[in-house]
């Protein structure tokens, strides 16, 4: 196989730079080790930042941030839900941090408007009553899951290819150029050569291994971040702690539900983050000094990502390390067609994908302007189903004939029958891990107890997958969302375990099948 780029990695980097890449002309492959967003762009808050949380610590990110918030807002606008957002201080809190907000603000060039805490209450009143301060910016909930999926759907129809579970597992490297790359299925073991003008490493977390594989050391750090999942939605408003960055400080409203956190804990390795009981205990101590209710509130899930940071210095904490990001061109190092974007946020993708095709263009002699921050980003089926509430404005018109699979989100079985053809049209694989993260199956209450068994039955009758496959997948699946219910087990979710485990263990004998 021969292309023009090969970008590893199926994040939002990626992604975001297979489209940049396509819309210019350019041929790409993406390869991904599992699936899109299997990784950190999975794993994230789903906030849009108006830059106000890094004005005192990363001028210069948040500028960034606050740039391609506008931008993607207006380019973007089916994935985002513009919620606006506040910054609130708490009695005990740094009043001269409160004091100094605002003009740090307006160095960075973002609109804040400071606001009676009694008229914060007013708009949000889960607020607790010692507010002693609280301004409005332009932050807003991003679904990262849509956002990845519309790009890559995008670049495919430019003529781009997407590969899921597939690995880079060598390179051949000749006169100071990678000649080919070797790829393995992740399944099969199967694997194809693939002869690229330009290679952009775009692993995230993973970008050193892949790195380590041409010859070359990119020393990383990562920091785990663990947040949580509320049965429902707490506030309309992004609702951040008016401090410098810490644990617990951010809920981000995502639909029907919240998202609370976060936690930043030094790991060793990316492939080995899950969320621990004591982490949850910290975020709901730290959150609920702002929001009080969030101390007795049920919380459905937790999950953990991994925020991949360039070590830049040894003597800095992970929050002080730049949230900006780098394009490491590997020519200096010999390696003529090989580039690494190693770290970055969600809410700058658009921006870092410009500034790496521009690098790979130049040295491919390509001179086509980046389009991204002027043509809208179309919709397409592959990101379709992930939107909140879709299933019941859809579902509607179609019933009684249009049957639920799950009740939780209200996703009936024509939404699982259009994910189903996107996958296949892509070549992808079809799996309740892959459905689950192109919709909302799973993502509600039940975590996939009664809408499992229902999704994967109806893939089995309708010869999607070999019934021999269904037991295996659905434990899978079930393994994935275990890990985040664990940690949060306690009062109502501690009977939906048991509901869960008994259905599945005790009809379907799962604890025992491998």
């Amino acid at each position: 196989m021969n292309t023009q780029a090969l970008i590893v990695g199926g994040g939002v980097t990626g992604t975001g730079l297979a489209r940049d890449l396509a819309l210019r002309g350019v041929q790409v492959l993406v390869v991904e080790q599992r699936d899109i967003n299997a990784g950190a762009s999975g794993r994230n808050h789903g906030l849009l930042h108006s830059g106000g949380r890094y004005v005192s610590t990363d001028p210069e990110a948040a500028k960034e941030c606050h740039r391609e918030n506008e931008i993607l807002k207006r380019v973007a606008p089916h994935c985002i839900e513009d919620t606006g957002g506040l910054f609130v201080a708490v009695e005990g809190d740094d009043e001269t941090y409160s004091a100094e907000f605002p003009s740090l603000c307006q160095k960075c060039g973002i609109p804040c408007q400071p606001i009676d805490p009694k008229k914060a209450r007013d708009l949000e009143p889960s607020l607790s009553s010692k507010i002693t301060a609280a301004y409005r910016v332009d932050d807003a909930a991003v679904d990262p899951f849509k956002l990845s999926l519309e790009n890559m759907a995008h670049a495919q129809e430019l003529g781009g290819t997407l590969l899921c579970n597939t690995r880079v597992v060598g390179f051949e490297i000749e006169n100071h150029s990678i000649k080919t790359v070797r790829l393995a299925n992740v399944n099969t073991g199967q694997e194809q050569i693939v002869r690229p003008e330009q290679v952009i490493n775009a692993a995230g977390p993973w970008a050193g291994t892949v790195a380590a594989l041409a010859g070359l050391e990119i020393e990383m750090i990562y920091s785990k971040g663990t947040l949580l999942v509320t049965a429902h939605r707490v506030t309309e408003r992004v609702v951040n702690r008016l401090r410098s960055p810490g644990d617990g400080d951010i809920l981000v409203p995502g639909g029907t539900v919240s998202l609370l956190g976060t936690t930043s804990i030094r790991i060793d390795s990316p492939d080995l983050i899950t969320p621990t009981i004591e982490e949850v205990d910290l975020i709901v101590d730290e959150g609920s000094r702002m929001i009080p209710t969030l101390k007795g509130l049920r919380y459905i899930r937790s999950y953990a990502g991994v925020r991949p940071l360039l070590k830049m210095d040894s003597s800095l904490d992970d929050r002080s390390v730049s949230r900006g990001f780098s394009l490491l061109d590997h020519g200096r190092e010999g390696l003529d067609n090989f580039v690494t974007i190693p770290s970055g946020k969600l809410t700058t993708f658009r921006f870092m994908a410009e500034k790496t095709a521009d690098r790979v263009c130049e040295k491919m002699g390509i001179h086509a302007p980046c389009l991204t921050h002027t043509v809208p980003l179309p919709a397409s089926i592959s990101g379709k189903w992930t939107e909140p509430a879709l299933g019941p404005k859809r579902w509607i018109k179609n019933h009684p004939k249009d049957p639920i699979l799950c009740e939780c989100e209200l996703v009936p079985e024509s939404a699982i029958k259009n994910i189903v053809q996107s996958i296949r049209e892509k070549d992808g694989d079809i799996t309740l891990q892959a459905i689950g993260l192109r919709s909302r199956v799973g993502k509600g209450a039940c975590q996939g107890t009664f809408c499992g068994k229902r999704v994967s039955a109806f893939l089995a009758e309708s010869g999607e997958i070999k019934s021999s496959h269904s037991l295996p997948d659905i434990r899978n699946f079930l393994q994935g969302r275990w890990i985040g219910e664990r940690p949060v087990l306690w009062h109502s979710q501690i009977m939906q375990a048991e509901l869960k485990e008994a259905l599945y263990c005790g009809a379907f004998n799962l604890e025992t099948r491998k």
